[in-house]
């Protein structure tokens, strides 16, 4: 008698495995039967970039083929953003986000479907624009995914809700839709969910990251102030850019000495600019800074050292108060991207049954930015869990290990996802995410 409980559960489990087996080949084939579509669809919005703020033609491509496959859709959500909402009887409400900006970098990857468009920023500047950190693959997969569901809503229960999210190459977009209400106007989302491409894992493989998974993200500009005058005679002046250059190092120890190793964080100078020629001293120096952390806590101490380092470099040169340095936070915050434990692991596991456990893997954090994090920072604390996507050629992975030549990084002109099997394992592994939260 002891071993019937056993047993039942062993034979649950073996049903359950084999249940997901088939779903997973009755989408395979949904996914395989819509692949040039999706291709063409990938290469299109390639070959159409918009900049951040300004994807209105993007937006518009996206809102038609949800409302085709009968999504209740509402645009201009903070900005150009747009929400499709997706009802199918009882059950949780699961968000998937694709972000829809390009930048501003002339493309240099000789596909044919390579980007040629140039435009205005919103600085007036006229700038070629190229889609080199894969939101057309993130766009195309959600287009995948939100039809793979819209036509076989026999497999699931709830409600879906798709945002093409504008701007996060500006860290505004997130910010944005929440302000316009995205939380209160549509279904509150019970998880929120979204990939991006990677640059160094091979098409047809995933990486997941648990709980930190993308940093902090500041930018500071600070004006240091002096009092100039001709270059022969420096005792007669306050040097501003010797203020500078001892701020600099100054700023490095915060990091190495006033951090604690265990937490991640970066300093970094950019840009430095004072002075016209070279036998004169300037009145002031310009410094551009980004400021990355993890935790809330270290963040607010980088800033506050920050601040407190340049009074000490005015000081030491005996700066009036009223020269002390300026220091300007930037409006281009970006929290950080805290993945879900729990759902994390729930999904890898998803993702193991979807493509096979060789094809994922658990990838450590990067310092880079991406405002996605927003989303579960709310009053409403949403569990949410950003993925990659892997994106490169797997024969180009296998010669830049063996040649120690880096390949093309996210934002780099050279940067070309392979579209199959990228769109193919997207699709999958995404749809099979949403069904597992929906109890599909």
């Amino acid at each position: 008698m002891k071993r019937l409980p056993i047993l039942l559960f062993c034979t649950a489990f073996s049903l359950q495995i084999l249940a997901q087996d088939a779903l997973n080949q009755y989408f395979e084939k949904s996914i395989q039967k819509n692949y040039s579509y999706l291709e063409k669809i990938y290469k299109n919005l390639h070959q159409h970039p918009e900049l951040s703020f300004q994807e209105e033609k993007t937006s518009q491509k996206l809102a038609t083929e949800l409302r085709t496959w009968g999504y209740e859709v509402t645009e201009k959500i903070g900005g150009f953003g747009i929400v499709g909402v997706l009802k199918n009887g009882e059950g949780p409400t699961v968000l998937i986000r694709a972000d829809m900006d390009a930048l501003p970098i002339k493309e240099e990857t000789n596909l044919a479907y390579a980007s040629t468009v140039s435009t205005n920023d919103i600085t007036g500047d006229h700038v070629p624009v190229m889609h080199a950190c894969g939101h057309d693959m993130h766009m195309t997969v959600w287009l995948g995914t939100a039809h793979a569901l819209a036509t076989n809503k026999k497999n699931w229960s709830g409600t879906v809700v798709f945002i093409g999210q504008p701007a996060e190459e500006r860290s505004g977009g997130a910010k944005a839709m929440l302000k316009d209400g995205l939380y209160e106007q549509f279904p509150q989302p019970d998880y929120a969910i979204a990939l991006h491409v990677s640059a160094n894992l091979p098409a047809g493989t995933i990486g997941y990251c648990p709980e930190y998974a993308m940093a902090n993200v500041d930018m500071l500009n600070i004006t240091i102030y002096g009092e100039g005058g001709h270059g022969a005679y420096p005792h007669t002046t306050i040097d501003p850019i010797v203020v500078a250059a001892k701020l600099i190092l100054d700023l490095q120890t915060i990091v190495s000495r006033e951090v604690s190793p265990l937490d991640p964080a970066v300093v970094t100078v950019g840009s430095i600019h004072g002075g016209a020629k070279g036998n004169v001293i300037p009145n002031e120096v310009e410094l551009k800074l980004t400021m990355r952390s993890y935790s809330d806590e270290v963040r607010d101490l980088l800033i506050k050292r920050i601040e407190e380092k340049c009074i000490a470099a005015a000081e030491s040169a005996d700066l009036h108060k009223e020269l002390y340095p300026k220091v300007e936070l930037l409006n281009e915050f970006t929290p950080s991207l805290y993945n879900d434990p729990s759902l994390t692991e729930r999904m890898a596991n998803v993702f193991i049954q979807t493509i096979g456990a060789e094809n994922v893997k658990e990838v450590p954090p990067v310092m880079a930015g991406e405002d996605f994090g927003r989303y579960g920072r709310t009053e409403e604390d949403v569990p949410i869990m950003l993925y990659w996507l892997g994106a490169v050629d797997p024969v180009k992975v296998e010669e830049a290990a063996r040649t120690e030549m880096p390949l093309p990084s996210l934002h780099s002109s050279k940067f070309a996802p392979l579209p199959e099997p990228t769109i193919k394992t997207g699709v999958r592994s995404m749809t099979a995410a949403v069904l597992h939260l929906l109890k599909g």
